[in-house]
């Protein structure tokens, strides 16, 4: 009999879920109709995940075949992007992806972009198969497989970047076709990621820490992953409990090296201690981005490392079975010699020849995120790797045209001058061999044709010349900034972009710098272009009436804590209130998803896919005008645990037991906290069943397309990403 009971009560609450679940969808549909249509354009983030994902599917499909095109200018500024050297042809730059921040709308990228070295030519290179847009990603050329390179993770955000998540998807691009491929290993990989640094290492790719984004907190990453490219495996070595490692960060460096890899400085932050906290309560700052003030036990501050790390990797023997793993080991160097001083953060560093090449960065001369007073640098350091030690390097000053001439008239300018006249006299002899044998067998005629021509180097050689620019030269580096991108191509340094903060603002920057490497005779100018499109947040606009309504309602809630007295602290908040009316939070999954504001549509590929999603909404809302109304509860994200959900939306549970309470006639101050903790918990895991089919349907279709968790930042209080858009300015990347 306890079985049939069981059994019938079973069946009766499954029923019961299952029609509330059927109210929950068309109580969401009808919300979102609704506020489709009542809401301001420019205030629009609720467009459907899935739905993004499928039109950038569909317009990737349109492309055939992989085509290159060439640009009229050079790309849309960006920032967090990758830029290399093609490991296949030495006259080609690779730049994919990043995002756009102009003070108010995030615009994210999933172009591969090709410069050309000697034509000064940029191409767009579109495929039926591409990573989606992203920033922060990282990615390295293959060792062994010196023509390919491997991309892993990154972040994506809504344009107010109010929703954001990250990638753990691995992709290998053939530099020789401009193919991408998706990569599918067996076993565990990599959790979702960014701010992370990859190298290689013979037949081996090399991952090593980065940040994950949750609704609580950032968390920095310190795990070490290892790839086979032989046997399409990841894996994460097992290190012994008491050997040293680095601690979890973000925004180091990562270079390849003959017996493993070297990892120097970083980025990330820790926990402050409680006098800390207290202080910066009193000095009346407001918790910031990453709750870097505010709760004493909470609060956190800014770590620059400075240390540096060899990882010996031993690779297996000859004899060892086939798949065998790698032997690695993390060991401890002293700090280099001469490093830059003051300590500093997102000065970005490129491989050469055994040495690292750093330009920029800045350094915060205060501990916290808020009103942070910042040095910025455009020095040029190399990292002689094998010595521990910094060199500083300094332009010379470029020849004038007047000078080469008399050198010239000189007969040469020593044995330099020489071996380039002698080069010159070489190459222009064998066009004529060329020309020559072209002709049909040594015809005097073509020779003669040849010796009229200017130069006496031939047509090919006339037509190389034209396709030459001379480019503005400077004894002065580029300006100031941190997060540059490098690469090093035929030992030429080149340097793209970067950031830079003045006031409230970033800046952007749009161009492009050459420095030769061995001469170091000046900086070229390849392009600069000023961006001029900051648009002043609103926020920014209403702080100081935010503040005066924090002063007035706000002390309570930051002094309260996260257990028991928070939730005491409902108990009254409740008790002394109107009744509790549901709040616009309760809205299905698709509330978590990337966002869409029509503002951010321009005539990029990304943002024109988002605008056609955001378009389709019309047609949805008249099918749905006859449905029922939101219930007004919260819903559970994808990848969230019962626990997880609980912590996130406890406060709204508690204050929907007590307005239940109160309609029965019961106060809800006769209740003891831990009472309604249990009773709130047991509302929220019944919220949780009732949307599990739906929520594991997403979590299917997000981990096909490469996406971890889902996260808006309303819940956790903070301002965003800080001012980079999209995770920049508070956590260094």
């Amino acid at each position: 009999m306890a079985k049939d009971k069981k059994g019938k009560s079973d069946s009766k609450k499954a029923k019961l879920a299952e029609k509330k679940q059927k109210q929950e969808k068309k109580a969401d549909k009808k919300s979102k109709a609704k506020a489709a249509k009542n809401a301001d354009p420019d205030d629009i983030e609720d467009v459907d995940l899935d739905a993004v994902l499928e039109e950038y599917r569909k317009q990737q499909e349109q492309f055939l075949k992989i085509t290159e095109t060439v640009l009229d200018s050079p790309p849309r500024a960006r920032s967090y992007a990758t830029f290399t050297a093609n490991p296949a042809n030495t006259n080609q730059l690779l730049l994919f992806g990043g995002e756009y921040f102009n003070g108010s709308l995030a615009t994210f990228f999933n172009d591969l972009l090709v410069y050309y070295i000697d034509k000064d030519e940029w191409r767009s290179v579109t495929s039926p198969n591409a990573p989606l847009p992203r920033s922060g990603h990282a990615w390295t050329r293959g060792g062994n497989d010196s023509k390919s390179v491997y991309l892993f993770g990154g972040e994506f955000s809504s344009p107010k970047q109010g929703t954001f998540y990250h990638y753990n998807d691995f992709w290998k691009l053939d530099c020789s076709s401009k193919e991408w491929t998706r990569l599918e290993p067996k076993g565990k990989t990599p959790p979702a990621r960014s701010g992370h640094r990859m190298t290689y290492y013979k037949q081996y790719i090399i991952l090593f820490g980065g940040f994950q984004d949750t609704a609580n907190q950032t968390k920095y990453l310190g795990d070490l992953w290892i790839y086979d490219t032989n046997n399409f495996v990841w894996h994460s070595p097992a290190l012994p409990p008491a050997q040293l490692k680095p601690e979890p960060r973000s925004s180091f460096t990562l270079l390849p090296n003959d017996q493993g890899a070297v990892l120097y400085g970083g980025f990330s932050r820790v926990k402050a201690a409680s006098a800390a906290g207290k202080s910066q309560q009193q000095s009346g700052k407001k918790s910031s981005q990453g709750g870097s003030a505010g709760k004493g036990k909470s609060a956190t501050k800014a770590m620059v490392h400075t240390d540096c790390f060899f990882l010996r990797i031993t690779p297996p023997s000859s004899e060892a079975p086939q798949g065998a793993l790698p032997v690695v080991r993390w060991e401890r160097r002293k700090k280099p010699a001469n490093a830059p001083n003051p300590t500093r953060t997102g000065a970005t560093m490129a491989f050469h020849k055994g040495r690292g090449i750093l330009f920029g960065g800045v350094h915060d001369m205060d501990e916290t995120e808020e009103d942070v007073e910042s040095e910025f640098f455009n020095q040029l350091f190399a990292w002689n790797v094998e010595r521990n030690r910094f060199f500083p390097l300094g332009l010379r000053k470029p020849r004038t045209a007047g000078v080469g001439k008399k050198q010239e008239q000189r007969g040469g300018g020593g044995r330099k001058g020489n071996r380039q006249a002698n080069e010159e006299e070489l190459l222009r002899s064998l066009a004529k061999l060329t020309a020559g044998s072209q002709g049909g067998g040594g015809g005097g005629g073509d020779e003669m044709d040849i010796d009229l021509l200017p130069g006496g180097g031939g047509k090919e050689e006339e037509v190389v010349e034209k396709t030459r620019k001379e480019f503005p030269v400077s004894a002065e580096l580029p300006h100031m900034r941190f997060n540059a991108q490098l690469a090093v191509q035929d030992d030429v340094l080149y340097i793209y972009g970067g950031t830079y903060e003045k006031g409230d603002r970033d800046f952007i920057f749009d161009d492009l710098y050459a420095i030769d490497l061995g001469k170091m005779d000046g900086c070229r100018e390849i392009f600069n272009r000023p961006v001029e499109d900051w648009i002043e947040s609103e926020d920014d606009e209403d702080d100081e009436s935010d503040e005066d309504d924090e002063d007035e309602y706000g002390d309570e809630e930051e002094e309260e804590d996260d257990s028991d007295e928070e939730m005491g602290g409902v108990v009254e908040k409740i008790s002394n209130s109107k009744l509790f009316t549901p709040s616009k939070r309760g809205k299905k999954s698709k509330q978590d998803v990337i966002v869409v504001d029509e503002a951010a549509s321009v005539a990029d590929t990304e943002t024109t896919a988002v605008a056609a999603v955001a378009s389709g909404e019309e047609d949805w809302e008249a099918e749905t005008a006859t449905e029922t109304v939101d219930d007004g509860l919260p819903h559970p994200r994808p990848f969230e645990s019962r626990r997880e959900f609980f912590r996130r939306t406890s406060n709204e549970w508690q204050e929907i037991l007590m307005t239940n309470l109160r309609w029965k006639n019961i106060q809800p101050e006769t209740l003891s906290i831990k009472e309604i903790k249990s009773k709130a918990f047991e509302l929220s895991e019944e919220k949780w069943w009732d949307c599990r089919e739906e929520i594991t349907a997403l979590e299917d279709e997000q981990e096909a397309a490469g996406i971890g968790e889902v996260v808006s930042l309303t819940d956790r209080g903070d301002s965003g990403h800080g001012g980079g858009g999209g995770g920049g300015g508070g956590r260094r990347r």
